[in-house]
């Protein structure tokens, strides 16, 4: 008999607002699958930045708030501290995280805020038309690097998880790709196990979420997989990159 699958309560029925192929409406469904599974929906409050993860306006069926650009990390920094039995979730793109807000995750990153953030890296500019984002790599071609970003006149691609490595605060620092189901259900996990965190010993998560961007790559969503393959997780390497959580929540791999 086949299996169906059915709609996260959480989860609103409209119809999705990202482009074909793209792997934040998997992070949207996995997000929406934890807190069901967590029930926290009427315990949870969850910042959105400017940029495709807006589109959780549309999707998600709990407490949001939106942010000015970037600036998700220290509304979240108000949000924990004024209503600290709540779980505050964080979900950001590249652009916006570590471009205009890079000051904002590295001093919520700093304090240890007792939030979890989820950051989406799709190595470019997707909302606003394909530009070169921090996260871009090398030789990618965008809107604005139409020859391909130049390590000499553009710099190299910012790795998040390994500049809050360098912070003593966090307690899990971890990426993740989402290019096949396996992988998936690890960010799930991750993300999961971090939320329950917040009421446990408690501290600041960071978790990447490798993804794509077919529309602006200018590839079909299957060769996008591909692209990441051969590509993106070269320059980002999946891995725990710290885990100073409790032994009760250790993220198994």
């Amino acid at each position: 008999m086949e299996k169906v699958y059915s709609r996260p309560v959480s989860m609103r029925p409209t119809a999705t607002g990202y482009c074909p192929g793209c792997l934040h409406g998997v992070v949207t469904r996995i997000l929406c699958e934890v807190v069901d599974e967590l029930g926290i929906a009427d315990d949870l409050t969850c910042i959105l930045p400017v940029g495709c993860s807006t589109m959780g306006l549309r999707h998600f069926d709990f407490d949001l708030i939106v942010a000015a650009h970037g600036r998700a990390p220290a509304v979240a920094t108000g949000a924990k501290r004024c209503a600290p039995d709540r779980y505050v979730l964080v979900y950001q793109g590249d652009g916006d995280l570590a471009s205009i807000g890079l000051s904002e995750i590295i001093y919520a990153a700093n304090r240890g805020e007792n939030i979890t953030v989820v950051f989406v890296n799709n190595c470019i500019y997707g909302m606003t038309g394909g530009q070169m984002a921090p996260t871009t790599l090398v030789d990618q071609v965008t809107t604005t690097t139409p020859r391909g970003r130049n390590s000499l006149t553009e710099g190299y691609p910012l790795k998040m998880c390994e500049i809050i490595s360098q912070l003593e605060s966090p307690k899990y620092i971890v990426r993740h790709s989402l290019d096949n189901a396996p992988n998936v259900l690890k960010a799930k996990k991750s993300i999961k196990e971090s939320l329950q965190y917040q009421k446990k010993e408690g501290g600041f998560c960071f978790i990447e979420l490798l993804s794509n961007c077919p529309t602006n790559w200018g590839m079909t969503p299957v060769e996008s997989l591909r692209w990441m393959e051969e590509h993106s997780k070269k320059v980002f390497p999946e891995g725990i990159f710290r885990d100073k959580r409790d032994a009760g929540v250790k993220n198994g791999e």
